[in-house]
């Protein structure tokens, strides 16, 4: 199907091609960037016509790494679709982790203690952070600044150390439990928080002075990749690409979820909704995250950190060993055989990269009747093609990375 794509691209192009040198004998050519490129940052494909380096017509294709993630969902178990939300963004998995166990807390009306939420907004941000590093300091590095990287990345390694001690696990972390979180906070986990809310700052604000002012950064993004606040929301923007062209759009305030509505933060926005702008609105973003948990581990309920919700919560596993009714349920939960009602739920989070939804339709079976997963990435890399248009090359790069197009969120 790619191969056809590209093919009926390439004689589009190639029709313009005669156009144009028999108006004025200039060349046209055509370049593929991508599927498989270091800067496209995944496996995803744009044709690109080009007159020099100035790109005068370009076609975004996807497909290259189709997982079929809502179809294999909708034959597993409930409690067992949250590995395959780990491979959306892997860049900010427990965002993603939270986001389908609310989806299911809804449906059965499940009622999550004031503890497991706060400590599941302590991961989130934790999450947001760590995409937001990773975006921000490869788009440094796609404009040729390597340093700012090396200052930041270090702190990535203590955010996955953090999640290592709260599930362990690292990247893909299977984070959380149907109505809580799986383990307590250990003291060592909270002494890594404390520790990260500590040194972090002065790194952040050391890649802030390394590459913000940077007068070679601000040239390669200042006024690159543009969209305007309209064309953004007619396709559909949201997260930090939306916020950038001035929308102070947010799920954690407009619905908010997880006890959001306890704790104190601005919404940063930009003005151009241009490659400099997203970077800012990252930044900014960085920092009120590190507020957020900063607020929740000041204000940390006591209390359980999950629900008592046996027939959807694994028991203690030293129970198994010594109560029937903790093997019993165990047993069934294990081998997926406790129903979920029957209902239509929809709910979203603030991703890494915009509103992650998960629409979920049960007809009272152990498993989904049907699951769509309204993943940012793909919606917003719908406009990066009319963003290019009229760019130089070097630009496309920058725009691209600045969009933080997650190739595991786009083609899902």
């Amino acid at each position: 199907m790619s191969e056809i794509v590209v093919k009926s691209i390439e004689e589009k192009y190639a029709e313009l091609i005669r156009q144009r040198e028999n108006a004025d004998g200039s060349e046209l050519s055509i370049l593929n960037l991508g599927p498989t490129h270091p800067a496209t940052h995944g496996i995803f494909q744009n044709v690109l016509l080009m007159d020099g380096e100035k790109i005068i017509d370009a076609e975004s294709t996807l497909g290259y790494i189709h997982r079929a993630f809502e179809k294999i969902a909708e034959n597993r178990p409930f409690y067992q679709i949250t590995p395959l939300t780990d491979r959306m963004n892997y860049c900010s998995s427990p965002l993603n982790n939270m986001g389908w166990w609310f989806t299911i807390e809804k449906l059965l009306k499940i009622e999550v203690p004031k503890r497991a939420q706060y400590i599941r907004v302590i991961m989130m941000e934790l999450a947001r952070i760590s995409d937001h590093l990773i975006c921000n300091s490869v788009l440094a590095v796609d404009a040729g600044a390597l340093t700012g990287y090396f200052y930041v990345f270090q702190y990535r390694e203590k955010i996955y150390e953090i999640y290592e001690e709260v599930c362990g696990a690292r990247l893909t972390t299977n984070m959380g439990r149907m109505g809580g979180m799986e383990r307590d906070l250990t003291d060592t986990a909270i002494r890594k928080i404390n520790a990260f809310l500590k040194e972090f700052p002065a790194a952040m604000q050391e890649f802030e002075r390394l590459v913000s002012r940077n007068r070679i950064f601000i040239d390669r993004c200042v006024n690159v990749g543009s969209i305007s606040a309209e064309r953004a929301i007619s396709y559909g923007f949201t997260g930090p690409n939306l916020r950038a062209t001035g929308v102070d759009y947010d799920v954690r305030v407009m619905s908010p979820y997880c006890s959001y509505e306890d704790f104190k933060f601005d919404i940063p926005v930009g003005k151009s909704g241009d490659t400099y702008d997203r970077y800012c609105v990252r930044n900014a973003e960085i920092w009120q995250s590190m507020s957020i948990i900063q607020q929740a581990m000041a204000k940390l309920p006591d209390g359980p950190y999950h629900a008592d919700v046996p027939d959807y919560y694994l028991p203690p596993k030293d129970q198994v060993y010594s109560n029937m009714e903790a093997l019993i349920y165990h047993f069934k939960i294990v081998m997926g055989e406790i129903p979920v009602p029957k209902g239509e739920v929809y709910h979203a989070v603030e991703g890494g990269n915009g509103e992650l939804g998960f629409y979920l339709i049960s007809d009272g079976s152990r498993v989904p009747y049907r699951l769509h997963f309204r993943r940012p990435c793909f919606i917003y890399y719908q406009a990066y093609a009319e963003m290019v248009k009229g760019q130089l090359l070097s630009d496309a790069i920058v725009t691209l990375s600045s969009l933080n197009v997650i190739a595991g969120e786009l083609d899902a």
